[in-house]
């Protein structure tokens, strides 16, 4: 059975720093491309960011520069370091992947930038 556990949401200021992480099991990490998605109270979930099995990245416009994406296949974790975060930054963020046709979700953990 596919988990994704997400920790590491909060509350920071703006300008601050955050290390999201996201624990999987059930599925043979190393071979998966891991997504982080976002969303705030009110909008569509939007892709934020994206690694996959190679590590190639890529990120959505709002974040690049500010945001990096990780993996460590050894411990099955996918990590997102926020810098330089926004106001608009503000949601709650979900690890995503894809396993046998399936989309997996995790639960979320929030991320709250005070101005």
């Amino acid at each position: 059975q596919v988990q994704l556990v997400e920790s590491g949401g909060g509350l920071v200021q703006a300008g601050g720093s955050l290390r999201l992480s996201c624990a999987a099991s059930g599925i043979i990490f190393r071979l998966k491309a891991m997504r982080w998605y976002r969303q705030a109270p009110g909008k569509q979930r939007e892709l934020v960011a994206d690694i996959t099995s190679g590590s190639i990245t890529n990120y959505a416009d709002s974040v690049k520069g500010r945001f990096t994406i990780s993996r460590d296949n050894a411990k099955n974790t996918v990590y997102l370091q926020m810098n330089s975060l926004k106001p608009e930054d503000t949601a709650t963020y979900y690890c995503n992947t894809e396993n046998y046709f399936i989309n997996y979700w995790g639960k979320g953990t929030l991320v709250t930038v005070s101005s």
